[in-house]
């Protein structure tokens, strides 16, 4: 054999025994105490579940390590509770674990029997996330055991997700009605959509509409059309008193 193959193969063999040893020891390193999760911080999460989620994800990292963190370990730590959608964690090394939750935002209060139950923009049905201050959805839909999975009640979930925040948060209904998709404001007109396409523009048609102060008075205002939005059943403006003569 060749010197050069010789020296190849000498190399190749002490790659091989250096792995040998060395694997042992990364798997040992990888589940040690050196290592251990001490630390956890829970962060993108707030409202009525958030002190509970906190815990669950507090809990379950601090059985793991920095080298060895699994994500589906804490998504099942949390399963109870649909507001998480998923998780983003970083390490610390060597005993720090920071967990960021991407939230599901409710956006509205599905009306069921006799209660409510806050859903998100997709349709996840968040039970245990409070509903207070929520337009509630007063439209039958069909559901999975988690989420909506279609209808007209989806459409409705849709259009609120669609709403300006300011807007939103002025809606106290939403409802089928003659018109299609009608919404009832605090301190405001009926808004008729009709259905739930073209959201976007409806709701920007909607606020140029309630800004002006020609649609003040207003008993609703029709964005079944968003280029062309119509605010009617105005009462009449009371004429100027006039002066003493």
């Amino acid at each position: 054999m060749a010197p050069f193959a010789r020296r190849r193969t000498r190399v190749l063999l002490g790659i091989v025994v250096l792995l040998a040893v060395l694997a042992p020891l990364a798997l040992w390193l990888r589940t040690s105490s050196l290592v251990a999760v001490e630390r956890v911080s829970v962060t993108g999460i707030d409202g009525s579940q958030a002190a509970e989620v906190k815990r669950a994800l507090t809990s379950a990292g601090r059985d793991m390590t920095t080298l060895d963190v699994r994500e589906d370990a804490l998504l099942s730590a949390v399963a109870a509770y649909p507001v998480v959608r998923s998780l983003r964690t970083e390490t610390d090394f060597p005993h720090g674990l920071r967990i960021v939750v991407n939230a599901h935002e409710p956006v509205a209060a599905l009306r069921s029997g006799g209660g409510l139950t806050a859903v998100a923009a997709d349709g996840t049905l968040l039970r245990g996330t409070a509903t207070r201050g929520l337009p509630i959805v007063a439209i039958g839909g069909r559901r999975g055991a988690h989420r909506l999975r279609r209808g007209e009640a989806l459409g409705a979930v849709r259009l609120m997700a669609a709403a300006p925040r300011a807007l939103r948060a002025r809606v106290t209904r939403v409802y089928r009605g003659p018109r299609g998709l009608t919404t009832t404001m605090d301190d405001g007109p009926k808004l008729y959509f009709g259905g739930a396409a073209q959201s976007g523009a409806k709701w920007g048609a909607a606020a140029q509409v309630l800004a002006s102060s020609t649609s003040r008075g207003a008993a609703y205002v029709d964005l079944r059309i968003p280029g062309r939005p119509v605010a009617g059943g105005l009462q009449p403006r009371s004429s100027e008193s006039q002066a003493p003569l």
